[in-house]
């Protein structure tokens, strides 16, 4: 009798028939709890979708603030509930957008932020107390929410009604995306800064995103992505502990952000699996008493690395697919890609049709009628417990080496990764992995598809409104707050207070970056390992 056992993403077997015996010796109360309870098997919320759905959190952002702020209303007026802002890469690495390093890439991926300036267009218009947003920053992470405060400053929001999240998970840019600034140890020194700041100044807002979504981006296997990035996790947690605070102190704030791809049991038990080890690691390891400290409160992104530019409306049916996955995995909040992603960033009509899907899953199906429909299937449960021994194990590991910290410097989670990419595109090339549109079922030839162009002249006027900036602001004060910043950073204070001082004194993002690189360096990737 043939064999049609299948193998999964992170390479554990598929059976294709699961009974009973499945789950023999398994222990209903150990492993799932109720929903809303330790161990967050079921989900971190007793109701759930049941009384309101996931938050609908659309990323965006291109060109000029200007031309984000149009897309971001847009997006308000077409049922969006929470915005999500996407950088430019001369942001992310904290490079001014008239910088020599910036050239060409000034808008590309996301909006310019220079400073001050441009953060009061990006948000004109938009009340910073009604909205809850999330920015995709990493190494200049204070920056940008100290930008976003002054902000909501002027528009007469205190902090304290401030909602969001910061990406501002370092770690992943070392392991899979490379869009680092420091070394790790200031790295991490700016991380409990932040942690400390926003428990006192900004209290709801949640102070890191730890990210597995770039590493399964850059190959990683479900049972990695979610190992690596709780032992990143981890490591953030010891830092805060370190630097003197109470784990309840910062750890109801700490949220996740996970990729969602098409194989939908597989990542719904890849999700479940997750919350129950790390509500496992802050009781067990950390001594968590709070119980918001042991949730895992993730946004998940649909799988932009299984988009294909060919036949790109097929991408359509890959990201409800993929949606789906994640609704069903419980998660917090939810972006899902705009079908013309392979090829361009996204048009108003394919970032609506994007937001749509997910309406569609929140109002037309009913998989938000009930908690965690899949408790107790025999396929999901054995793949949750396959899984989290398999993510376990590389926790372990990555310990062993010394921390999350450690095994970076030693490359291993990059070379982990990297072992794993390469197999996926070899079963892709040989056919074994089949791709629609790709490796079959192709087109003779490709319809034509026109998409959105960010203007190049982009680049030009944001140099000129540098200039402008330059040119109005008192530029003693300027210099007088990044040397109280430069002094903070090469002592213990707080670099966060002398930050926001030199920001609303219009220092750009690129000055308060160098003042940093001044003192604590950059860092060189290693690939020892």
């Amino acid at each position: 009798m043939k064999d049609n056992t299948r193998t999964g993403e992170s390479g554990l077997p598929v059976e294709p028939v699961y009974g009973p015996d499945a789950l023999a010796g398994w222990d209903p109360a150990q492993k799932l709890g109720e929903p809303g309870a330790y161990p967050f098997t079921r989900g971190v919320y007793p109701s759930m979708y049941t009384g309101r759905p996931w938050t609908m959190r659309q990323y965006a952002g291109f060109g000029t603030a200007t031309e984000s702020n149009a897309r971001y209303k847009q997006l308000i007026a077409n049922g969006t509930m929470g915005l999500s802002v996407a950088f430019d890469l001369p942001t992310q690495m904290g490079h001014d957008s008239d910088a020599p390093i910036a050239s060409g890439e000034v808008g590309k991926v996301g909006v310019a932020i220079d400073s001050v300036d441009d953060m009061r267009v990006l948000f004109d218009g938009i009340p910073l107390d009604k909205v809850s947003t999330s920015m995709t920053i990493n190494a200049p992470a204070s920056l940008l929410l100290l930008l976003y405060q002054l902000v909501a400053e002027e528009q007469g929001v205190s902090a304290d009604r401030l909602t969001g999240t910061i990406q501002n998970d370092v770690l992943k840019e070392y392991i899979a995306r490379g869009t680092y600034i420091f070394p790790p140890k200031p790295s991490l020194r700016l991380t409990a800064d932040i942690f400390q700041y926003c428990k006192a100044e900004i209290p709801k807002w949640n102070t890191i995103s730890i990210s597995g979504y770039h590493m399964a981006e850059a190959g990683a296997s479900p049972a990695q992505e979610i190992a690596f990035t709780l032992a990143d996790g981890i490591e953030y947690v010891r830092t805060a502990v370190a630097a003197g605070m109470d784990v309840d102190d910062f750890a109801p704030r700490l949220s996740f952000f996970f990729v969602a791809r098409t194989t939908i049991l597989e990542e719904v038990a890849k999700f479940r699996a997750a919350r129950r080890i790390w509500a496992r690691v802050m009781r067990e390891r950390f001594g968590a008493r709070n119980p918001k400290s042991l949730m895992l409160r993730f946004h998940t992104q649909t799988a932009g690395v299984q988009l294909t530019a060919q036949q790109p409306e097929v991408n359509l049916v890959r990201v409800a697919v993929q949606g789906l996955g994640a609704v069903l995995g419980g998660t917090q909040s939810l972006h899902t890609n705009s079908f013309d992603e392979a090829i361009a960033l996204p048009t108003d009509k394919s970032a609506r049709l994007a937001l749509r899907t997910q309406q569609v899953l929140a109002y037309e199906t009913d998989v938000t009628a009930t908690v965690d429909p899949f408790a107790g299937s025999y396929v999901v449960e054995r793949m949750t417990d396959d899984l989290e021994a398999e993510i376990v194990a590389l926790i372990d590991k990555t310990e062993q080496l010394g921390g999350a910290v450690r095994a970076i410097e030693l490359g291993f989670q990059k070379s982990e990764i990297e072992r794993n990419a390469y197999r996926i595109a070899q079963e892709t090339d040989s056919g074994e992995r089949v791709v629609v549109g790709v490796n079959r079922f192709q087109l003779d030839a490709e319809e034509p598809y026109e998409p959105l162009r960010v203007d190049p002249a982009i680049e030009a006027r944001q140099a000129e409104r540098l200039a402008r900036l330059r040119a109005e602001r008192d530029r003693q004060a300027v210099d007088t707050a990044l040397a109280a910043l430069r002094k903070a950073a090469e002592g213990e204070d707080n670099v966060l207070h002398p930050m926001k001082d030199a920001l609303r004194a219009r220092a750009t993002v690129g000055e308060v970056c160098n003042a940093l690189r001044e003192i604590w360096g950059t860092y060189v990737p290693t690939d020892a390992y």
